[in-house]
């Protein structure tokens, strides 16, 4: 019985670490139309990042915020200074992307080195949460609070404030977007740089469950693109429920049919791609 709990929670703090990943994959995706080939890049530097925080002597919400800020900027920067300069080119956009993955991954190995770099769990959060007679790692109960802490404030972002309402605007239609004025180059480096910074919290979050470590990116990103290609491009409901339903198929394959589970995951995204090419939840409109 305690294996299938253990489980089940593994697989929703899964699902929260890859909301924080694919939300601003999405929010990117959908505003800019770039398939960003960086993110999963991101989301390993947010992890070497948190770690070499940690490591100085500081404590998990100070390596939180050292990834977000960190990551952001360059965000900010790979779109001011290289995407925009490719705007009229889609596969320039991928190649440069793509290229800069390798980049930032080969960087890290020099810089930490090929050998996994461990997180140690918040001392506060190490002691298991008994529940019912089961035993269950508090931090990755912490992991599923934030993530969903994450969600709520995106969706009040993207409904309730005028930022969120240009975004929305962009995602349906950027063309009408710029007739009524909304400054379509300053919302595309807001959006990258939030994108980017919630991958580098998603990093920093999981390394005391994943460690941070050469090949983390290559791991995460191909996840990322399913929940993105599922949930629906633009629709923050459909990352979030996509999130966690990766999250399950992925650890519960990998637990009942090890030998199929990429079958069991890639599945699932082939079949939602032949009969609903926009996702469950797609909201982009030509």
């Amino acid at each position: 019985m305690q294996i299938w709990a253990i489980q089940t929670l593994n697989s929703l703090a899964l699902g929260g670490l890859l909301f924080l990943l694919s939300s601003g994959f999405a929010l990117i995706f959908g505003l800019m139309r770039i398939i960003n080939l960086t993110h999963g890049a991101l989301f390993m530097l947010g992890a070497y990042v948190g770690a070499t925080t940690v490591r100085a002597g500081y404590g998990m919400i100070t390596a939180c915020f050292a990834a977000i800020v960190a990551i952001s900027i360059l965000g900010g920067l790979i779109e001011r200074f290289i995407l925009r300069r490719l705007s009229s080119n889609p596969q320039g956009q991928v190649l440069a992307t793509l290229g800069l993955a390798f980049v930032i991954a080969d960087l890290c190995l020099i810089l930490w080195g090929g050998d996994p770099i461990p997180i140690e769990t918040p001392s506060l959060f190490r002691a298991p949460l008994e529940f019912f007679g089961l035993s269950f790692p508090t931090y990755r109960l912490v992991v599923l609070a934030i993530s969903i802490a994450v969600a709520i404030s995106l969706y009040w972002l993207l409904e309730k404030t005028r930022l969120g309402a240009m975004i929305r605007a962009g995602v349906d239609d950027m063309q009408m977007a710029r007739a009524v004025g909304i400054p379509a180059s300053k919302l595309f480096t807001t959006v990258f740089c939030l994108g980017a910074g919630l991958a580098g919290l998603g990093g920093t979050l999981g390394g005391p469950i994943f460690n941070a470590y050469p090949g983390l990116d290559a791991d995460m990103l191909p996840l990322a693109l399913i929940v993105v290609i599922l949930g629906g491009v633009g629709s923050l409901v459909g990352t979030f429920i996509a999130s966690f339903l990766v999250g399950f198929i992925y650890n519960f394959g990998l637990v009942l049919v090890p030998d199929l589970a990429y079958v069991v995951l890639f599945l699932p995204m082939v079949i939602v791609i032949a009969f609903k090419p926009m996702g469950l939840f797609g909201t982009i409109r030509t």
